[in-house]
């Protein structure tokens, strides 16, 4: 059987009711895993999984819910963003390939532009190199959106090549697993988690697939990151070098949706090499990245093993 994860990212995260109404759309066919907010990011992630056709499925009825929902003309948050549904990643689980992502993500772009939402394919999926790159799709942000569709190089893959005011833009695509990682520094020093961020950046010449951006979040600075590939570079690496650099001002770090079990394990035997107990090394890691400093956290809801 084959298993795909999918991690939407809404353009909201302050109205529960709305947030509410789009898990529920998304979890009419496929499984939901997590439903994930943030106030000051104005952004919810729901991570979900199925059969290709349930999450193909919950993924449409998730982006139209969202566009019946969500107005971007009226949207402020600290996260970049170009739309309601901002962006839609298929992951291969259980007996699946990027191949079966591949194909699931033109799908949905096909339907998705028929509602009358532009849309661009990324990552492993994108049709052209410069698409790749999230960050490339999203420069420029909502506001500058309309004016971007206009150059040739950025017409849409899938529906109008006009400006949609109210939805906006949706990025789709396939790639691996991605872990949403923040660390948050113990002070609202918004210039040093810009510093940090540009430093540990591969493309500002840090850790190779790993994205950062500085923002103020509950008062406090963070360091907001994407890791592309934690096996190329491991949360504890990037971790210890935002420490170092903030000369130890770190207040506790937080996980947005899931991450895979081995990450855990990872992060446990760096610090603990010669600990063998996986469960042991789990427990250790969320020690020693001071998950619990940020607010609860509980394993058996953050490690996609244990919630497929």
């Amino acid at each position: 059987m084959k298993l795909i994860e999918c991690v939407p990212n809404f353009s909201e995260g302050r109205d529960k009711d709305k947030i509410d109404e789009i898990s529920k759309a998304i979890g009419l066919k496929a499984k939901l895993l997590n439903v994930e907010s943030d106030y000051d990011h104005n952004r919810t992630v729901i991570t979900f999984a199925g059969k290709p056709k349930e999450v193909l499925k919950s993924a449409y009825e998730g982006i139209k819910k969202a566009s019946e929902l969500i107005d971007m003309s009226k949207h402020t948050g600290a996260h970049p963003r170009i739309g309601a549904a901002d962006i839609i990643p298929f992951i291969p689980l259980q007996g699946a390939k990027m191949k079966d992502c591949v194909k699931i993500a033109n799908k949905l772009g096909g339907k998705v532009g028929k509602l009358g939402i532009p849309v661009y394919i990324y990552s492993e999926a994108a049709k052209k190199e410069e698409r790749k790159s999230q960050s490339n799709i999203r420069k420029g942000q909502y506001e500058g959106l309309e004016q971007k569709m206009k150059q040739k190089e950025w017409k849409p893959d899938y529906g109008p090549k006009t400006f949609n005011a109210k939805s906006g833009a949706t990025i789709i695509g396939a790639r691996k697993i991605l872990i949403a990682y923040n660390v948050f520094l113990s002070n609202n020093d918004l210039q040093l988690a810009k510093d940090i961020s540009r430093s540990i950046r591969e493309s500002s010449g840090g850790f190779k697939k790993i994205q950062a951006a500085g923002m103020m979040v509950d008062g406090l600075a963070q360091v907001s990151m994407n890791f592309l590939d934690y096996e190329t570079t491991g949360v504890h690496t990037v971790y210890d070098e935002i420490v170092k650099l903030s000369n130890g001002q770190v207040k506790g770090s937080e996980l947005i949706g899931l991450m895979p079990k081995q990450a855990f394990i990872d992060v446990g035997k760096h610090y603990y090499p010669k600990e063998k107990d996986e469960d042991i090394l789990i427990e250790k890691a969320i020690e020693k990245l001071s998950f619990k400093k940020i607010g609860p956290f509980d394993k058996d809801k953050k490690i996609i093993e244990y919630m497929i």
